[in-house]
């Protein structure tokens, strides 16, 4: 299992928000959960199952879905 962070702009999500993501991420197969932790979504996910770069592109869509964005510096460390 792979742990991957991604910092949001706002800095936190309202609770229907986080509720949206975990089943628009979360619903991906091979996705173990998705949690927030202090203004970043964090994803645990088997990377054998998951293409990382699918992922970022699944997760900055439905991040940006919401009305959030993804802090600059995670955009560039994309794969």
């Amino acid at each position: 299992m792979k742990t991957t962070r991604f910092s949001i702009e706002k800095k936190q999500l309202c609770a229907d928000c986080a509720l949206a993501l975990r089943r628009f991420i979360g619903g991906m197969d091979g996705v173990e959960s998705v949690d927030e932790e202090q203004g970043k979504i964090a994803v645990k996910y088997d990377e054998t199952a998951v293409d990382e770069e699918k992922l970022f592109e699944i997760a900055k869509d439905s991040i940006e879905k919401l009305g959030y964005k993804i802090a600059e510096s995670d955009e560039q460390a994309a794969p």
